[in-house]
């Protein structure tokens, strides 16, 4: 019998924000000071947060019974939890999830991964709290990636990292961010059926056109049902997907950091400086092994220290361009 869940979140529309507010006035809950929230109170055993984006965020011991008793019936009006296998069976089926880490990071590598889930092993990971790894904390991510590793063992998961070199030299090539991506999980699918050839069906976020994905598959891959979603994390699959490869990134960038005597800070804000620094204390090179290098962030960094791209290895000097490339990405 899992556990119960002790965090949930829901996004609200206007009209249900203002049944969010009137039951904590009715109910007469104590009411919180929470940053970025619109309304914050503790109800049982749990504190119950509603942010300005929308999103609602129960969590506590008292949780599940909370929305079970209270958020259910009163505010979202519709009943799901408890009822999550019969509402939507074909979520808890056997079937793969594959999600990205570090497309828009300027440090840092491209990792893919694909984890196969079934019933028991979505269960499994619910008690775990396993979730869309932009709803949890680096910390977090990287406790939760071991435990995961260790649930799936080395058969049910794969992960295909893209290290910045290796990432300029296929950009260099292919100009084009999505049919590189559609590749990764396309090997990642194919990687998987390797041992899990049963597997009937995959999913994965909706980031490039259909077909994308299909044409990157070799033999085993076109067997399989391809399903492309937006807001592909809410499937448990596709979720345990995106914490093994946030996972990978972080521990990678960790030691592209080290290589260069520097933390290396995530996205691509706030890099400028510290692109600068490296630059001009290990020379211009150095961030061809270090970061993704076909941003105009590269261009910043490197005239601010004194270079040009003509001072990059040859892979490194590429642009991005507004033109999609039309060739056919197949790395085999």
């Amino acid at each position: 019998m899992p556990l119960p869940k002790n965090s949930f979140t829901f996004v609200l529309t206007d009209e249900q924000k203002q049944r969010l507010r009137a039951l904590a006035e009715e109910l007469q809950y104590k009411t919180c000071v929470v940053p970025h929230t619109t309304l914050a109170f503790e109800g049982p055993n749990c504190r119950v947060n509603l942010y300005t984006s929308g999103k609602c965020l129960v969590q506590g011991k008292g949780a599940e019974d909370f929305v079970l008793f209270f958020l259910e019936p009163n505010v979202l009006q519709t009943a799901g939890v408890g009822y999550e296998e019969v509402l939507n069976p074909e979520a808890f089926s056997p079937h793969m999830g594959s999600d990205e880490s570090g497309k828009g990071d300027f440090f840092g590598a491209l990792v893919t991964a694909a984890a196969y889930v079934d019933k028991d092993l979505i269960h499994a990971m619910q008690e775990l709290g396993i979730k869309d790894c932009k709803l949890l904390t680096d910390k977090q991510i990287l406790f939760l990636g071991s435990k995961l590793r260790d649930l799936l063992g080395k058969e049910r998961y794969t992960i295909v990292a893209i290290g910045p070199e290796a990432y300029n030299r296929l950009y260099a090539k292919y100009r084009n961010v999505n049919q590189l991506l559609a590749w990764a999980h396309a090997r990642c699918i194919e990687n998987l059926l390797e041992t899990v050839p049963d597997c009937p069906r995959a999913v994965a976020d909706q980031f490039a056109a259909e077909h994308t994905i299909k044409r990157a598959l070799m033999q085993k891959g076109k067997a399989i049902k391809l399903e492309q979603r937006h807001k592909a994390e809410s499937d448990m699959a596709v979720a345990a997907a995106s914490v093994l490869a946030r996972e990978n990134f972080l521990r990678s960038l960790y030691k592209l950091g080290e290589s260069v005597g520097a933390v290396l800070p995530k996205g691509a804000n706030d890099v400028i400086n510290l692109g600068i620094e490296i630059v001009r204390k290990h020379g211009p090179a150095t961030l061809a092994r270090i970061a993704k290098c076909h941003f105009g962030t590269t261009d910043r960094v490197l005239a601010a220290a004194g270079f040009s791209r003509k001072d990059m290895p040859p892979d490194a000097q590429v642009q991005s361009r507004g033109a999609s490339s039309q060739q056919n990405f197949n790395l085999g």
